[in-house]
């Protein structure tokens, strides 16, 4: 599924938000992701890794400078629709996935409205 709203907003370097619809967006693809109001990340495809596979050990040993999983896991995640990957997050064994995006939508429409920002090659300005 995709879309073309005119309002988007470019929010990282992969993610996009459709102001109009108010749905996030992979900017690769224009695979909608899931609602604004939401967590993005619900929309995406996650690989827990072993950090030892990402940050192989440094010397051998007891103390080798690589990532203990019993203390560490790393969660990517991906596009369902292009495989890009989107997001990286480094966190405690056992800890929920962060929302780490949280937009008041219903503030920014309404600057948005008056005229206080504008929306130029999909970043906020603001108004002259």
């Amino acid at each position: 599924m995709t879309t073309t709203g005119d309002r988007r907003l470019r929010i990282t370097e992969y993610l996009d938000l459709d102001l109009d619809g108010e749905i996030w967006l992979c900017n690769r693809c224009n695979r909608v992701l899931g609602p604004a109001r939401e967590n993005y990340k619900r929309g995406l495809l996650l690989y827990d890794r072993d950090p030892r596979e990402v940050h192989p050990p440094i010397v051998e040993g007891n103390f080798s400078f690589a990532p203990d999983p019993l203390w560490v896991r790393i969660v990517e995640f991906y596009c369902p629709g292009c495989g890009t990957q989107i997001e990286t997050e480094y966190l405690p064994p056992g800890h929920p996935i962060t929302r780490d995006i949280e937009i008041d939508l219903d503030a920014l429409k309404k600057r948005l409205e008056s005229g206080e920002l504008i929306l130029k090659n999909q970043r906020l300005e603001a108004a002259p």
